[in-house]
């Protein structure tokens, strides 16, 4: 009987081909499993692929105004900078038979790009201080305090700080809370009505500029609705302040409200994917109906978590 024939040993070409497919192998699956969390993954906030988003707030169109100027003036340089090189490059490459010349600097060419940098950066501060104010400070709203439009202020002002809306402007201040992993919105007091709150969404009536106190219970979170401006951190303890205003003409011919979708922009923990944001904005008697429907709510609930704890009371006195 023969003997079972050993197997061979493979041969260092042979493991490298191995090694080759099974990190192939590796890659595709690790893309594919990518690609399918994406196409299955919730919708959330998107930045955009280039530019950031606008269209659904002042202050979100002026920071994609001055992020395309910037883009501009960067690919205009980086162009200018890049053909000089592939010039130079072409121009000047080796050649049999010649020797290059010993150029120690060029003055004018060095003071010209010294002041062409310094002239483009002057305009891009000059730019930005310019529309920052727009960017920071809350305007006027374009209704009044019972929803009727109202004429257009031309009202400007700047500070370091962000300051109230113009006097005699009527305007609605949210507190926004972070919590591991929800947003809560409380509302200000209307009338005889209880206090109001949500989490997740965010009601608000277009065309009255929304003014935010923002902060955290637990962690470092960060508030992010792309098309209604820029990010805004939420640190226990401190309170950062941010705005918006949604055009009246934002909602959808037919619609009765529209929505923008934003998401948590800070790692706060491992469910920090989840603790996504809504504003829902809607005419002004449907912001009203909205809160006396949601105070209601509130007033049933507390009023049910009464008796059930009397319930529990009276059956815990009796044992």
């Amino acid at each position: 009987m023969s003997a079972m024939a050993r197997p061979r040993p493979c041969s260092a070409s042979g493991l490298h081909i191995l090694r080759r497919r099974m990190l192939k192998v590796l890659l595709t699956r690790g893309l594919t499993a990518a690609l399918a969390g994406l196409a299955l993954a919730p919708a959330a906030a998107s930045a955009g692929a280039i530019f950031p988003e606008k269209g659904g707030s002042e202050n979100a169109d002026k920071i994609w105004t001055l992020y395309l100027l910037i883009f501009i003036l960067a690919w205009i340089v980086f162009l200018g900078v890049a053909g000089a090189l592939l010039w130079a490059l072409v121009k000047f490459r080796a050649r049999k038979g010649t020797v290059a010349a010993q150029i120690h600097g060029n003055t004018r060419l060095e003071v010209g790009w010294t002041v062409g940098a310094f002239v483009i950066l002057v305009f891009i501060t000059v730019f930005t201080f310019i529309t920052l104010p727009g960017i920071k400070n809350p305007p006027a709203s374009d209704i009044d305090a019972n929803g009727n439009p109202v004429t257009a202020s031309n009202v400007l002002y700047a500070s370091t700080d962000q300051p109230d809306p113009p006097k005699g402007s009527p305007y609605l201040n949210l507190r926004v809370d972070g919590q591991q992993y929800v947003w809560r919105y409380q509302y200000p007091k209307q009338g005889d009505l209880p206090e109001v709150f949500s989490y997740v969404d965010m009601v608000v009536p277009v065309g009255m500029t929304v003014t935010l106190d923002i902060t955290a219970d637990d962690v470092i979170h960060s508030w992010w609705i792309p098309k209604l401006g820029g990010k805004m951190d939420a640190v226990p303890g401190l309170t950062n302040k941010t705005w918006f205003k949604i055009p009246p003409d934002a909602i959808p011919e037919g619609e009765d409200q529209v929505v923008f979708h934003g998401q948590c922009a800070e790692l706060c923990g491992r469910n920090h994917a989840n603790m996504l944001a809504r504003v829902v904005g809607m005419r002004y008697p449907d912001y009203q109906a909205w809160v006396r429907g949601k105070a209601e709510q509130i007033k049933t609930a507390r009023e049910q978590a009464a008796k059930t704890r009397e319930e529990i009371d009276k059956q815990n006195s009796t044992e």
